[in-house]
């Protein structure tokens, strides 16, 4: 008698993102931070303020500031973590530079995944983070039409990140939410 062939039950495919979602780092405290979705950065990276290099047990660590809200520096976050590498990656602007590199549980939907981050300044960027290839692949499949897919925070904590802090932002607000720019600080020199 053949052998019957079973059925293969179809591969579910993997959750969908947006071109911006909200995330956390929930091992550092912070809920809600908006991330840019770039399929054209191979590397994560994160905003760094006040980045400092030190040591300890033999290791190269680093501790910094995170702002979690777009143009305010209020509600800054402390964070210290290993590095894991330098790496030189070349800006949307062309400047290359040489950034450390660390890995930090990231809160994407209702699942944690450990995401590389660059760390350098984006001060002038619309996004604290930017999502690159690495983080995604595998993992979520990109809807560039769509925005924040995975969920967002409360409508008050939404409201807080986009008032600008007088502080941070003197100058009349040019909303990035409805006319991004170029966002992807990412190449690496390397391929």
């Amino acid at each position: 008698m053949p052998e019957k062939k079973r059925k293969r039950t179809p591969k579910k495919p993997p959750p969908a993102l947006g071109w911006r979602e909200w995330v956390g780092l929930p091992e550092h405290g912070l809920e809600w931070v908006k991330a840019k979705v770039d399929t054209g950065a191979r590397t994560s990276s994160l905003h760094a303020a006040g980045l400092h290099t030190f040591e300890l047990e033999n290791r190269e660590w680093v501790r910094f500031s995170i702002y979690p809200w777009q143009r305010s520096t209020t509600d800054a976050i402390q964070i210290e973590a290993r590095v894991l590498d330098r790496r030189r990656v070349r800006s949307s602007s062309g400047t290359t530079e040489r950034r450390p590199v660390v890995v930090l549980p990231v809160r994407m939907g209702n699942k944690i995944y450990d995401v590389e981050f660059t760390l350098t300044r984006r001060d002038e960027m619309g996004f604290r983070m930017l999502l690159g290839r690495q983080a995604l692949r595998g993992r979520f499949l990109i809807d560039t039409g769509r925005s924040y897919l995975l969920g967002q925070p409360p409508r008050t904590e939404r409201r807080a990140n986009r008032t600008p802090s007088s502080e941070t932002n003197p100058k009349p607000d040019r909303n990035p939410e409805v006319f991004p720019g170029p966002e992807s600080d990412q190449t690496p020199t390397n391929g």
